[in-house]
C-alpha cells in the first residue's frame, strides 16, 4: 500500500489538487485507490464533495495505475490527458470527513488511449461511476 507521503510519486497533480489518499491495489487491469476528504478540499461545499471532485477522483486513479506502471518498469511517469467522459452517473454527493475507495477496470487499450470503467464508493456504497478516455503522453 502507498500512502498520502508517497502518492504523488504517482500522479502529476500536486496540492491542493491530490484526489487520493492512498494507492490500495494495483494489477494489469484494474487498480483501487483510497481517498480522505478533508473538510478544507477544494471540491469541498456547504459540506459535501461536489461533482467535479468525485470525477477528478476517478481520474487520479487512472493517472496512478499510469503511474504505478511506469515505477516498476523506471521509467518516468507520463502525463495522462481526459479524452472524454461519458455516462457520468452521480448518486450521491459524500461528506467531508469521509472515506472513499475508488476502482478503475480497463475496458481497453489501444496505443496510447485508455478506456476506463470507474466507480467510487462511500463503505460499499455507490458515490458515483463514470467511463472515461484517456491519453497518455508519449513525450520523453
Amino acid at each position: 500500500m502507498i500512502n498520502k507521503e508517497d502518492i504523488t510519486e504517482y500522479i502529476p497533480q500536486r496540492p491542493p489538487i491530490v484526489m487520493i489518499s492512498r494507492l490500495l491495489e494495483a494489477g494489469d487491469k484494474n487498480i483501487r485507490t483510497g481517498f480522505d476528504i478533508a473538510e478544507d478540499n477544494v471540491f469541498v461545499q456547504n459540506g459535501r464533495f461536489m461533482a467535479p471532485g468525485l470525477v477528478e477522483n476517478i481520474a487520479q486513479t487512472a493517472a496512478a495505475r499510469i503511474g504505478y506502471l511506469a515505477k516498476q518498469h523506471n521509467v518516468p511517469v507520463p502525463l495522462g490527458f481526459i479524452g472524454a467522459i461519458q455516462n457520468l452517473e452521480i448518486v450521491e454527493l459524500p461528506q467531508a470527513g469521509a472515506s472513499l475507495e475508488t476502482e478503475i477496470v480497463i475496458e481497453h487499450e489501444v496505443f496510447n488511449a485508455t478506456v476506463v470503467h470507474g466507480t467510487v464508493k462511500q463503505n460499499g456504497r455507490l458515490m458515483a461511476q463514470c467511463d472515461m478516455k484517456i491519453f497518455v503522453s508519449q513525450n520523453k
